[in-house]
């Protein structure tokens, strides 16, 4: 995984499937790197990394079992700040929303999940998506 070029969904999803990328090490090669460049870029607003530990463990259970759900199933993924993530701090960029969490996932992000994406964190964003 130390070439950047080969972190592509169309690359990892069938190493994956075969079990030869592991969704937990994965993970944590990519949380990784966002805590040592998160100082430099400002990516994310808040980094989910125990979220991220635990659905990579049970994405890797599941597909070891034999319950591949699909081409996303294992991948890591992020998604902006401006949608609700269940129990986890959206702020759409902006400081009057920096306690709000909200108690439900948009339909999007339900989505994902439901495809077994690993969360990774909620990037940076202009204020409301300005």
């Amino acid at each position: 995984m130390d070439n950047n070029d080969e972190l592509t969904i169309s690359k990892l999803a069938p190493l994956i499937r075969r079990r030869k990328v592991s969704p937990v090490e994965l993970t944590n090669f990519l949380l990784k790197r966002i805590d040592r460049m998160q100082p430099f870029i400002n990516a994310y607003i808040t980094v989910t990394s125990e979220i991220a530990i635990s659905q990579a463990k049970q994405a890797e259970k599941e597909i070891t079992k034999g319950k591949y759900r699909g081409v996303l199933h294992g991948i890591p993924i992020s998604v902006k700040d401006l949608f609700h993530t269940r129990g986890i701090r959206t702020t759409a960029g902006s400081q009057i929303l920096k306690k709000y969490f909200p108690k439900e996932n948009a339909a999007a992000v339900d989505r994902l999940l439901e495809s077994g994406c690993i969360l990774l964190g909620k990037t940076n964003l202009h204020e409301f998506a300005y």
